[in-house]
């Protein structure tokens, strides 16, 4: 990736570093640790293919060697969209090793996002599979590359018969024992090398990069598996997409891969399929955003299935009520644990062994004692005890920047290198646990993932019969929230309806879980004195009316 890379200030640096707290490891070597202490031990499993700590650390090994004979190198980056299998643990491990980091990506995102990230970050591949859940990426990285000059390669799996003159690559191949191990790797990643690549939720727009550094993303790796209660024991579920930071690291997959424990990979969080896995395998942890934890825990009670081995169930991604995480434990016998992080860094968990009005009702602790906190008000002051305001973070694993993006850098961070999140908070006394009330930002949260309401106004707006539009969150049992349009439309013409707006707003790219699921018809939008939409005034309106079936659809 090219520089500057934003990095924390040095004065921190160093202290972090005389503190232990950073090491001299890179990523690929803690999460592989495993393999020198109990190769045959089952490291990893999907869909019927396994492999030991042994096994895992061959194919890392045997692909970055196949990864440097396809001329990737240091400094290189490669967009890694791909699902839950074991080509992404193996590459994303082996790109990592080798300083070329993976930009992990959700299967969810379309041409539209997909060509930002390639514009910022300009890949020398990318990872995908042929196609998911029904929809061509193979074809969408061809589009990609075909005005890309920088994508040089596809790493795909699934088209073992396709041509390699295309600069298609078998994946599957690539990360299996044998591909290009005859190739040395002379030259590996420095530990102020992005370690890999996450993505913001884009809450103010298509989504950024966000740089995960080898020390600093060492550093959770090493702490957040003891938070959780994980070990060499443990066996974490991973139903949700791996390319999130919540599944990858909090400890989820590779933290629990680093203290000796088994992943398994799974594909669907419907509790049909995923109550067998917990089943079959004998599952201890698992992750999962407030709406599936609710249906696991309304699922539960009728299940067949012997749940018995579900030892934490962590709940994140959004803030559940209380209803929600109480039942858990009297449901699936697990302990829940809340989960509230972000991408950029910060993490908070609450305790295994908390009360339960901290373990319901409050979003948990940072993971580090070196984590800074600031909860401050508009004025950028902090609130009194127990107030309500915008939180503000920095510590040894807060990223300081996004990648090539001075405007976000510029507003989301502070001179001082602290992190704002844009999540308005406060703190619980006497526990210390952050409650999280809101956001200042302007975003839907269906089911953990946020959608900027600003990025949908903009696209929406180009409808040629569209005059003025807004978006807000309306509540919704399953997701939390879902997307409603407001619509004012040109006179005289038919009001676009909801399949009209959800086709055309598709035809642009837009990832499937972005596009709205009512739509409401105004002949003018409320403005408050400042020229500003009144969505508070639009909320209490959606909410006396019940979407009409003509105006709303539930996708999943």
């Amino acid at each position: 990736m090219r520089e500057p890379l934003a990095r924390i200030a040095a004065v921190r640096a160093k202290r972090y570093r005389d503190g232990g707290l950073w090491g001299d490891t890179r990523i690929d070597q803690t999460v592989l640790a495993a393999a020198r202490t109990r190769p045959e031990a089952l490291a990893l499993s999907a869909g019927g293919r396994s492999l030991t700590h042994g096994e895992l650390a061959a194919a890392v090994a045997t692909a970055a060697a196949g990864l440097t004979a396809l001329g990737i190198r240091r400094g290189d980056a490669v967009i890694v969209q791909l699902p839950n299998d074991l080509e992404l643990v193996v590459l994303t491990l082996a790109l990592s090793r080798l300083g070329a980091p993976p930009v992990l990506t959700p299967t969810a995102l379309r041409d539209y996002e997909l060509e930002h990230l390639v514009r910022i970050v300009r890949p020398v591949g990318i990872a995908i599979a042929a196609t998911h859940a029904r929809f061509d990426h193979l074809a969408m990285a061809r589009r990609l590359r075909a005005t890309h000059p920088s994508v040089r390669s596809l790493l795909v799996s699934g088209v073992a018969d396709h041509a390699t003159n295309e600069s298609i690559v078998d994946l599957v191949a690539l990360c299996a024992p044998g591909f290009g191990s005859s190739i040395p790797v002379t030259d590996t990643a420095q530990l102020d090398d992005p370690a890999l690549c996450l993505l913001s939720s884009g809450t103010t727009g298509p989504p950024k990069v966000i740089p995960r550094l080898q020390q600093a993303y060492d550093y959770q790796l090493r702490i957040t598996p003891d938070l959780a209660g994980v070990d060499q024991d443990s066996v974490y579920l991973a139903v949700m997409p791996a390319t999130h930071g919540f599944v990858l690291g909090c400890p989820g997959v590779l933290g629990t891969i680093g203290v000796g424990g088994r992943v398994v990979l799974g594909h669907s969080a419907e509790p049909a399929v995923a109550f067998a896995l917990v089943e079959r395998e004998r599952v201890t942890h698992c992750a999962l955003v407030p709406a599936l934890a609710q249906r696991w825990v309304e699922a539960a009670a009728d299940t067949e299935h012997d749940l018995s081995s579900l030892q934490v169930l962590q709940v994140g991604g959004a803030r559940p009520s209380r209803p929600q995480v109480e039942r858990i434990p009297q449901t699936l016998g697990a302990v829940v644990q809340q989960c509230y992080g972000m991408s950029e860094g910060l993490l908070n968990y609450t305790a295994l062994d908390d009360g339960d009005d901290v373990k319901f009702d409050t979003q948990g602790r940072p993971a580090s004692p070196a984590d800074e906190i600031l909860v401050v008000g508009p004025d950028g002051r902090p609130v009194p005890p127990g107030g309500t305001g915008e939180l503000l973070t920095r510590g040894p694993y807060t990223v300081a920047g996004y990648y090539a993006d001075d405007e976000a850098n510029a507003s989301s961070f502070t001179v001082d290198g602290y992190y704002r999140t844009g999540d308005l908070v406060r703190v619980h006394e006497p526990s210390g646990s952050l409650v999280v009330e809101g956001r200042c930002r302007d975003v839907v949260n269906r089911g953990g993932e946020k959608i900027p309401a600003a990025e949908l106004e903009s696209l929406a707006a180009e409808h040629p019969d569209v005059v003025e539009v807004t978006v807000i969150g309306v509540p919704h049992e399953r997701y939390g929230e879902i997307v409603c349009l407001y619509v004012v439309c040109r006179e005289g013409v038919p009001a676009p309806r909801l399949r009209e707006m959800r086709s055309f707003l598709a035809e642009r790219g837009l990832a499937r879980f972005k596009l709205p699921e009512r739509v409401e018809i105004v002949a003018r939008l409320p403005y408050l004195g400042i020229g500003k939409v009144d969505k508070k005034a639009l909320r209490a309106s959606v909410a006396d009316k019940p979407g009409r079936p003509s105006s709303t659809a539930t996708v999943n």
